[in-house]
């Protein structure tokens, strides 16, 4: 009786990193001369990763940030967001890879301040054509995660720094979009409504998947992330990137002092 050997299972296929950059520059003109703001950064983020990036004023933090979200584009690298290049095509192509995958997260929290936060939250998808009564019942269970659904037919006004915040992270998951993108998210709040923020960032890593970056010059903000990547003078130190938390604020103060930071 010949024996038949089964066939080895198919490899699995790869994850898809939700956001990945390659060989990111991006210079300025300064008398003549190019002068490199972001250098050569290179890294990606896992699905449900909730990662951080730690740099002082003036390492290139927000200008990284603009070219990740497709606000601004390289002078040289790739930027993929959940697979999708956005640096090919127009800009009309890259706002709606914005809309359908980023969320952002601002310092500024950007409410309009004639809507009430409902209708703040559900702004996105309004823009994407959708009916927000359609996904009322997302959105209500959303409200209730980040603890804002009291407040729902609030104007912004009313609201304390802390719940506008809660009010902009809620608009920033609206569309369930794979990422959100986090700018120095506690840098406009008082300490404990900042640790309550990010709590809440990693609440919603938890209960919906989504994955995180936040960036920050904030070291107990850093502290907070499974990683945390190190930017300093416009590159990422790799010798210095913590993995496997969130970590202690003395970690991350351990790590900046060997930086030299």
């Amino acid at each position: 009786m010949t024996s038949v050997s089964a066939s080895p299972p198919p490899d699995a296929a790869p994850v898809v990193p939700v956001l990945e950059a390659r060989g990111l520059f991006r210079f300025r003109r300064d008398e003549g001369r190019e002068v490199p703001i972001v250098r050569d950064v290179s890294f990606a983020l896992a699905p449900r990763e909730f990662a951080t990036i730690m740099g002082p004023s003036g390492s290139g933090k927000s200008t990284l940030l603009h070219l990740l979200a497709g606000l601004d584009r390289p002078s040289a690298g790739l930027v993929q967001v959940a697979g999708e290049d956005l640096g090919a095509g127009d800009e009309e192509r890259r706002a709606a890879i914005r809309r359908r995958r980023i969320g952002f997260v601002f310092q500024f929290f950007h409410l309009l301040p004639d809507l009430t936060v409902e209708e703040n939250v559900t702004l996105p998808l309004r823009i994407l054509g959708q009916s927000p009564r359609q996904h009322r019942t997302r959105t209500d269970s959303l409200l209730e995660l980040l603890g804002i659904a009291h407040l729902k037919r609030r104007l912004p006004a009313a609201l304390s720094g802390g719940e506008m915040q809660r009010a902009s992270i809620a608009r920033a998951l609206a569309a369930q979009p794979p990422l959100v993108l986090a700018d120095e998210p506690t840098g406009n709040l008082s300490s404990k409504a900042g640790e309550e923020v990010v709590s809440l960032l990693r609440s919603v890593r938890d209960n919906l998947g989504t994955t995180i970056l936040l960036v920050t010059h904030n070291p107990r903000d850093a502290a907070a992330g499974d990683r945390v990547l190190f930017l300093h003078d416009g590159a990422l130190r790799p010798e210095a990137e913590l993995r496997g938390g969130p970590f202690g604020v003395a970690d991350v103060f351990a790590r900046l002092q060997e930086l030299g930071i």
